[in-house]
């Protein structure tokens, strides 16, 4: 590390006027990287997710707790023409503004984005929808106009096919366990609005990013996309396996499952000399991973077999050793308690709270972890300071 620290951001203002996931998540990247983000919120109740417990940790659920470091907090009712003002000269006043509201809102609160960007070409403004502006996918069906209606993630996990290909064989339409499409369309807005930052430095103005959920879901299919478009092929649920790959999966040991990955033909070969069946290796049906991917009904029975003759911990100890990538499924608690797990815990030091511990920014810079500037902030904690700058 040198003289500049971990704040790379330092010096550029965020108004966040979004609220859930999403648009928190990628405020708290800001944040997190030096930003100064101020998230408004309604008077009383604030964030949603502030009541979505328990747990509960000094009023505030443990999911809020998790996006909202580093940040500070104003409470304003924009349907007031005082809230309305209020939240106007601070997007004057600052670099970027986010939202996430129904498409039109920010109009009918005489807040619209073009009438922001108009006063102030410098400032950069960032737009999170469910389906951006464009009709719902499945609209012929009587679904409606996305536009007039918010994005869960559970929703687009359904409408994006995430859903169709999560799940047992056979098995029913399952959600990932996590809101993995939120964290990729928060992820993806960082991004968008980092790029347009840099563009400023270059030429001067800002610039209107947006992402939809629904975009995000379909990008973060990837491969099974590329599957489909490219080779015609209907991807399904197929547990832990791998379209594309074989043997890459979960495999039952004569005690607890574990993963295998093997990812290429030379480490499937190891794979089968740490199970004393190399002739496998050499069968043609399974000498290459396309050949392994054609007759997997084949193969993987063998496989099954041959791992439910030991403990996990003896195949994970050989095949480690054989340089096969493997791994034991843990359990939350698990990777936690494990050395790297708690590696990722950042214990923030909060006066009204606590001590919380959570999970720290993943970004290193020059080895160092971003540092926590401000605990997760009270409904309108910082409402008065805000005010103060606004007026000094």
């Amino acid at each position: 590390m040198d003289a500049r620290g971990t704040s790379p951001l330092e010096g550029v203002r965020v108004l966040d006027l979004s609220r859930i996931l999403a648009g928190p998540l990628a405020t708290m990247v800001l944040a997190d990287l030096g930003a100064d983000v101020i998230k408004v919120e309604r008077p009383g109740s604030g964030d949603d997710t502030r009541a979505w417990g328990p747990p509960f940790v000094g009023g505030d659920a443990a999911y809020f707790l998790s996006l909202n470091r580093n940040k500070r907090s104003i409470a304003l009712d924009l349907r007031t023409d005082a809230g309305a003002d209020v939240v106007r000269r601070l997007a004057l006043r600052s670099d970027v503004v986010i939202e996430n509201f129904r498409p039109g809102l920010m109009s009918r609160f005489g807040l619209g984005l073009d009438v922001l960007r108009a006063a102030d070409p410098r400032l950069i403004t960032c737009s999170l929808t469910a389906f951006g502006q464009g009709p719902e996918p499945g609209a012929d069906q009587g679904a409606g106009d996305a536009a007039a209606r918010p994005g869960y993630d559970i929703i687009v996990q359904a409408l994006c096919g995430l859903m169709s290909i999560t799940g047992e064989r056979e098995g029913e339409p399952t959600k990932v366990g996590v809101a993995l499409l939120d964290v990729v369309t928060g992820l993806y807005a960082a991004i968008a609005i980092q790029s347009a930052l840099v563009e400023r430095a270059r030429t001067g103005l800002g610039r209107h990013v947006s992402v939809s959920l629904f975009d995000a879901s379909v990008a973060a299919l990837v491969n099974q996309a590329a599957n489909h478009l490219l080779g015609g092929t209907v991807p399904g649920p197929l547990g832990s396996e791998h379209p594309n790959i074989v043997p890459y999966q979960m495999f039952h040991a004569r005690d607890r499952p574990f993963i295998l990955a093997a990812g290429n033909d030379k480490l499937f070969a190891a794979t089968c000399e740490v199970l004393g069946r190399p002739s496998l290796a050499d069968d043609e049906r399974f000498a290459t991973n396309d050949a392994r991917v054609t007759h997997r009904q084949s193969l993987i029975p063998e496989l099954r077999a041959a791992f439910a003759d030991r403990t996990a911990a003896a195949w994970l100890r050989d095949l480690e050793a054989a340089g096969v990538p493997c791994a034991p499924i843990r359990r939350i608690d698990e990777v936690f308690a494990s050395p790297e797990g708690a590696a990722t815990v950042q214990t923030v030091a909060d006066p009204g709270r606590g001590p919380l511990r959570l999970v720290a920014d993943p970004i290193r810079i020059d080895g160092s972890v971003p540092a926590v500037r401000r605990p997760p902030p009270r409904v309108g904690e910082h409402t008065e300071e805000i005010l103060r700058e606004l007026d000094g």
